[in-house]
């Protein structure tokens, strides 16, 4: 028995036809699929079709931003801060790691270094290579 695609509802086959995806190649078409997927986001009330479609337009934009806007890679202390932001991390937080607030504020500011000690523990920390903490 061969198991194949399920046929596509009508509601799903009207958003492919009113906005076909297709590969995204320049930034004009980049704006529209994003311009898109904030029309359908602003329903609120999303279906499976709508899910569905929204997937397939997040992974064109995907492809088109790594291919043509490249993340930085973030190391070391710009690392830190910006997973401080991210996981909504204090300085207090980090007691543990660097022994005190003001050490972690020395560290931040640029004033002092990380040690292998502390890169060890920023790397349990936020489950990552204490490669990733090295500048």
């Amino acid at each position: 028995m061969t198991i194949g695609l399920k046929t596509p509802s009508s509601d799903y086959i009207e958003l492919i036809v009113g906005f076909p995806p297709r590969p995204i190649t320049c930034e004009a078409e980049l704006i529209a699929t994003q311009n898109r997927i904030n029309y359908i986001l602003d329903r609120r009330k999303l279906t499976q079709d709508d899910r569905d479609y929204l997937n397939v337009l997040g992974i064109l934009v995907g492809e088109y931003e790594q291919k043509h806007e490249p993340m930085p890679v973030l190391k070391g202390i710009e690392l830190l801060k910006a997973l401080m932001v991210e996981d909504d991390i204090s300085e207090k937080d980090l007691v543990d790691i660097f022994s005190t607030e003001s050490v972690v504020a020395e560290v931040l500011n640029g004033n002092n270094e990380l040690t292998a000690t502390q890169i060890q523990k920023l790397a349990k920390f936020f489950h990552l290579s204490p490669a990733a903490f090295i500048d």
